[in-house]
């Protein structure tokens, strides 16, 4: 039975229950976190269009009932406008399949050594994957996040293999690495809205089978197709610093650094190796994410910190002075801040006109923050203005770093003292070395034009 039927009308002309402004004003709010959230992820929606990602996971994903999350996840980067080629893994599969035939593994320099069975069982266990990943993205039940999802699924013989051959004395006999990668048709299906599903065997000319790794396969695929990321969905929380702390951001440089330290071990070990390498042949960005985090793709992807390790071809984040084609950003950071107050209104024409004393942080294409410098030169004196970091960026230091570079730049110009003038954020310069100070204390030009009705406050820091 529904239960509003056992509702008992109020009488007309009686107030409303208190509950109900409360829940009235919840719904607003909650509308109003949507809005933000949507709005704050459009500058990834707009920049990651038409952009290619190479999508790696073991076959634990599929073992652990993983797949339909991850699978829904895939699909909404497909619908807005990503290229997607998924690279799986079948370790698990492998091993049972092994079991069922009574075959042994065998391992040495962390590869498995397949032999004839063992060759059959991976051929077996990646069918069984790929069907597995197709049944999943023919999905489209209503009111689940696969309705109205129409995907499809393109895979074949597009990795070319060679063995390994005999290392150290031990004979890999069927297991490869990859040769070659057919991209113009990997391009060609991307290019018709297909999803590229690339297995762990490749084949040799010769007809030959060969049992590869799902990094390999990746970052081959992702290097050949001059992709715009590789992530890989892994059992490990990414990379680890000596502090036992989450490195979620680190250059390529540095990887390669922590690569040669050797303290990075096991399979966090393989995956920094492979990072490394489809980096190092020109993919902009690798990412190692856990996949047991759920939704752990789309944090990474549309969260500033992200939930696991990124690894950079250049530095991202970038602190530098604004152009004029930051003039759109600026305002996007700056509007909300002026609708509520914050921050003295300003015009696109004056932030045209401005531009020059404005520094910007950019983190892989996006404005997060921005602070201005407006020089007083005849009494050696500044005023940084609209100094604004985006929520999402909040407690990451931003703020101090802009600080920082309004402070150079005003030393540079052989200024003595900056000000601000604030009405919330006292306490935040006060504890960064300014001081109370009073109008008179303005520059004269600066004192004519403070806002009485405002009537903010004054702060002051020796430089």
């Amino acid at each position: 039975m529904n239960s509003q039927t056992d509702l008992v009308p109020a009488p007309a002309g009686a107030p409303a229950p208190s509950n109900a402004a409360e829940s009235v004003s919840q719904h607003d709010a909650q509308h109003a976190q949507f809005v933000d959230w949507m709005r704050s992820v459009a500058p990834y929606i707009h920049a990651f269009q038409g952009k290619t990602f190479v999508v790696g996971f073991g076959g634990e994903v599929v073992h652990q009932n993983l797949l339909n999350a991850l699978v829904a996840d895939i699909a909404l980067l497909q619908a807005m406008g990503i290229q997607i080629v998924l690279v799986h893994g079948s370790r698990p599969q492998v091993e049972e399949q092994m079991s069922l035939h009574g075959v042994e593994s065998e391992f040495s320099h962390g590869m498995r050594i397949t032999n004839a069975r063992a060759l059959e069982s991976a051929k077996e266990a990646a069918g069984e994957v790929r069907l597995d990943i197709e049944a999943a993205i023919s999905q489209g039940l209503p009111n689940t996040p696969m309705a109205h999802a129409h995907i499809s699924v393109v895979s074949g013989n597009f990795v070319t293999a060679r063995p390994v051959g005999i290392l150290d004395g031990v004979d890999f006999q069927h297991t490869g690495v990859v040769r070659k990668i057919d991209a113009d048709s990997i391009r060609h299906s991307l290019a018709s809205r297909k999803l590229v599903l690339l297995s762990p065997l490749g084949f040799s000319p010769t007809g030959e089978a060969f049992n590869l790794s799902m990094e390999d396969v990746a970052s081959a695929a992702a290097i050949a197709l001059r992709a715009d990321k590789i992530v890989f969905l892994t059992e490990t929380q990414g990379l680890i610093n000596e502090e036992n702390e989450l490195i979620r951001e680190m250059s390529l440089d540095d990887a390669y650094k922590l690569q040669e330290s050797g303290t990075v071990l096991g399979d966090a070990g393989f995956y920094l190796k492979h990072s490394i390498r489809a980096c190092r042949g020109g993919v902009g960005r690798a990412h190692i994410i856990p996949y047991s985090l759920d939704g752990g793709l789309l944090l990474e992807l549309f969260l500033h910190d992200g939930v696991g390790t990124m690894i950079s071809y250049e530095n991202l984040e970038s602190l530098r002075e604004a152009t004029p084609d930051d003039v759109g950003g600026i305002l996007t950071l700056i509007e909300p801040l002026e609708t509520d107050g914050t921050l003295v209104r300003r015009g696109r024409h004056q932030i045209e006109r401005d531009i020059d004393h404005f520094s910007v942080i950019e983190h892989d294409g996006v404005l997060f923050g921005c602070a201005a410098l407006y020089a007083y030169s005849q009494e050696r004196i500044g005023e940084m203005a609209c100094l604004t970091v985006s929520p999402e960026a909040q407690g990451s230091g931003d703020g101090e770093r802009l600080l920082r570079r309004i402070e150079q730049r005003a030393r540079a110009r052989g200024l003595t003292r900056i000000f601000v003038l604030t009405t919330r954020t006292e306490h935040w310069f006060l504890k960064r070395g300014f001081v109370k100070a009073n109008v008179d204390d303005l520059p004269e030009d600066r004192r004519r034009l403070y806002n009485w009705q405002r009537k903010s406050l004054v702060l002051m820091k020796q430089l």
